[in-house]
């Protein structure tokens, strides 16, 4: 087993590397690869120092099994075909190939057989705050099956990369001495803020973060279920939540849902509302499952329920979903 990783210096790729090795993912080599900026430095896995390769178009890929990709969409559109041309499966971070007819998009507790159709030798990740919540809806629609979903997510600077952590970081600093923050990642400061804006915005006012949460939800459950998000930046590291509406085509009860989730693979229910027991992201930070809780009727609609949702960007969001992925692909093979 060859294994590739690109985009080894960022969050996600170095996520990458801590969850194979947690894993204990089979690997007989690992490649590294990043842009001019990361290329020619080292990074250590199972002890051994490996020096982080210059991208290019060429035959560096020839041989290697798969490739794990969280390097940016346009990296990801150029160099797809330089990856995938010696028979590389490329599992892409990035938004690039999501939406594409021949290119399946995989949560593996959700809908792990599409994997086994990639004929362009591509799958892609979904989006971060998809991947949770269809987790978790995936859970709820063996119940009874969802129309619609309402959905406000709060998510954390991780979501923008590394240089938007530091930034987080770094405002905080200069706010503590006194100084006026430093503001470059994020269209406003996001220290002591939320920002109700992610991605850019589409021509029916909702950004491309929440429109995403539409189309990929339909696309990864197989579904005709609609999805209206609010998607807000907030000034949390790494994990994000979402409050979620959830509308049946019947009445689900609490007991109904709480089962299901606690039946469902990935998931975790933390909600004992008088022991103050419910998930929050500085607890949920560097886990791997899927938290819910907050499990409630909702009281405008009997056939509506509504909980909160919780799990880590970088992990589930991101570098996780993609090595589990590989690893059953591996299992099924």
């Amino acid at each position: 087993m060859r294994l590739a990783v690109v985009g080894a210096s960022g969050a996600v790729g170095q996520e990458f590397l801590r969850i194979l090795e947690e894993h204990n993912f089979p690997c007989d080599e690992l490649l590294l690869f990043g842009s001019a900026r990361s290329a020619g430095q080292t990074r250590t896995f199972r002890g051994k120092e490996i020096e982080i390769k210059l991208l290019q178009h060429n035959d560096d890929f020839k041989g290697v099994d798969i490739a794990l990709v969280s390097a940016g969409g346009s990296v990801s559109k150029e160099f797809a075909q330089t990856i995938t041309k010696h028979g590389t499966l490329m599992i892409d971070n990035s938004s690039c190939f999501r939406m594409d007819s021949d290119v399946p998009l995989v949560v593996p507790e959700v809908n792990a057989e599409d994997a086994l159709n990639a004929p362009r030798r591509i799958i892609a990740n979904p989006n971060c705050t998809t991947i949770q919540m269809v987790v978790a809806l995936a859970a709820l629609e063996k119940v009874a099956h969802i129309r619609r979903v309402r959905v406000a997510t709060y998510q954390s600077a991780s979501g923008a990369g590394a240089t938007a952590m530091a930034e987080l970081e770094a405002q905080h600093a200069s706010l503590a001495q006194g100084e006026e923050p430093k503001v470059e990642k994020f269209a406003y400061q996001l220290a002591f803020n939320v920002i109700p804006h992610i991605d850019v915005f589409t021509d029916n006012d909702y950004t491309k973060e929440e429109m995403k949460m539409y189309n990929e939800t339909r696309k990864i459950m197989h579904s005709d279920i609609k999805v209206s998000a609010t998607c807000v930046r907030v000034p949390v590291m790494r994990a994000h939540s979402e409050a979620i509406w959830v509308e049946f085509d019947r009445p689900v009860t609490p007991a109904e849902a709480r089962a299901a989730f606690e039946s469902a693979p990935g998931v975790v229910v933390m909600d004992n509302p008088a022991e103050k027991e419910y998930p929050m992201p500085l607890f949920i930070a560097h886990k791997e499952p899927v938290y819910v809780g907050r499990i409630r009727e909702d009281i405008t609609d009997p056939n509506c329920l509504t909980f909160w949702c919780v799990a880590d960007q970088i992990k589930k969001g991101a570098a996780l979903n993609a090595v589990q992925i590989a690893e059953w692909l591996l299992a099924h093979r």
